[in-house]
């Protein structure tokens, strides 16, 4: 059942994305010559030289330079809903995030508005298929299982984004690529669950995505049923956390191009 939600969830997304795979351009219009006529009386106008090659070649290419950065550039949020502070467009320059930048980094995250409707989403599904028999039903278990999804998610953030970063160096920001074919671009999406950046700008393994959010599943145990305090238990909700990351570092990666070729935004 879990391996399968997974794999719908990758299925969605893939068809989202595979939507703006193929990337449009438009072919530069012609130009057309204007004729001038002059009298004898008057002496011929000097006509504008012809840029040289050399130039119109860097012309071109800086024009380039600038659609694709406007192009994939990473708005605030995603459909207008989904934060997506995390997200660092393609080659651009930002500076090491801070301590005090990280901590605020998992507080958007965590509390933003959109957290609350997704926690609701969790807790639906889990109330629906009755996942925890010892918190019951009604209003009252729909409660409890509410407070405990919304938890979950803040937990992850903040060992994810602040408190593991901060002890290892790490930058919890996704940096997108943007340039490259779909599968390229997937993969390293995916791959970036595995290796992140330091503060210094240096690759190494992705402990704040890896030990973070184990971490948040294992704290979580603290306020579920005893009887649901199972290494598989824990396991699926940090294999269930890992996976919606990588989801979402794909989504955040061909959003760009969803949103221009989608929405012409």
């Amino acid at each position: 059942m879990f391996a399968r939600r997974i794999a719908h969830m990758f299925f969605c997304v893939a068809v989202c994305t595979a939507i703006c795979a193929a990337q449009t351009g438009t072919a530069p219009q012609p130009q057309t010559g204007v004729s001038t006529n002059t009298s004898s009386s008057q002496p011929d106008s000097p006509l504008p030289s012809a840029p040289s090659p050399a130039t119109a070649r860097s012309a071109s290419a800086t024009n380039a330079t600038a659609k694709d950065s406007e192009e994939g550039k990473q708005p605030k949020r995603i459909l207008g809903i989904i934060p997506n502070y995390r997200a660092v467009s393609a080659d651009t320059k930002v500076p090491p995030l801070s301590v005090k930048g990280k901590f605020v980094l998992a507080t958007q995250d965590s509390f933003d508005y959109s957290a609350f409707l997704v926690a609701g989403v969790f807790t639906g599904i889990s109330y629906g298929r009755n996942s925890y028999p010892e918190l019951h039903q009604g209003a009252a278990g729909f409660g409890r299982y509410y407070w405990r999804a919304f938890t979950d998610q803040a937990e992850c953030n903040y060992f994810s984004e602040f408190l593991v970063p901060f002890a290892t160096h790490e930058d919890p920001r996704y940096y997108t690529r943007f340039h490259g074919g779909f599968f390229s671009r997937t993969g390293y999406a995916v791959t970036r669950l595995f290796i992140t950046r330091t503060d210094s700008g240096a690759s190494t393994f992705n402990f704040s995505e890896i030990i973070g959010n184990g971490a948040g599943a294992g704290v979580s145990d603290l306020y579920y049923p005893s009887q649901e305090r199972t290494w598989t238990k824990t396991g699926q909700k940090w294999a269930s956390q890992v996976a919606l990351d990588g989801i979402f570092n794909v989504l955040k990666e061909f959003w760009p191009n969803i949103r221009h070729s989608v929405f012409h935004r």
